[in-house]
């Protein structure tokens, strides 16, 4: 969703969770994310990449005590994710099971959609609003 003033995504927001292969398999059939890599050892997931079908992805990993200075806590990421069809995401997200936390609304910045929890408690804002242009 990005236009001539508004260049695609290219941050890559990252989290960590206690099972990182079912929170893969929820937020492929809640919210859509297409696996595009995961690497590992049976259940431990060391990198792991989810593409946003829209633009743009999360890394993801399990959780563990490898000496790693990049450590998160599951259940400690929040994520704003833009989407063209909030009113079919929001369906697919409430028949998979996502916790609903805020229903589908508009806001007065011009933005349609509605916020979930995920079952590692992740936060997730779906909406319509694709951020300002860069400005001149």
């Amino acid at each position: 969703m990005s236009d001539a003033k508004t260049p695609p995504p290219t941050v890559w927001p990252t989290l960590r969770a206690t099972d990182a292969r079912a929170l893969m398999t929820f937020l492929a059939d809640a919210f859509g994310f297409v696996e595009s890599a995961a690497y590992g050892e049976g259940d431990v997931i060391h990198h792991a990449e989810m593409l946003w079908p829209e633009g743009g992805g999360i890394m993801l990993g399990s959780d563990r005590n490898d000496g790693s200075p990049w450590t998160l806590r599951p259940g400690t990421f929040g994520a704003y994710v833009v989407t063209a069809d909030p009113d079919g995401l929001y369906e697919r997200a409430k028949k998979a099971g996502a916790e609903i936390l805020q229903e589908m609304n508009e806001t007065d910045y011009g933005s349609r959609g509605f916020s979930v929890r995920d079952p590692e408690g992740n936060l997730w804002s779906f909406g319509t609003y694709p951020g300002e242009p860069i400005p001149s």
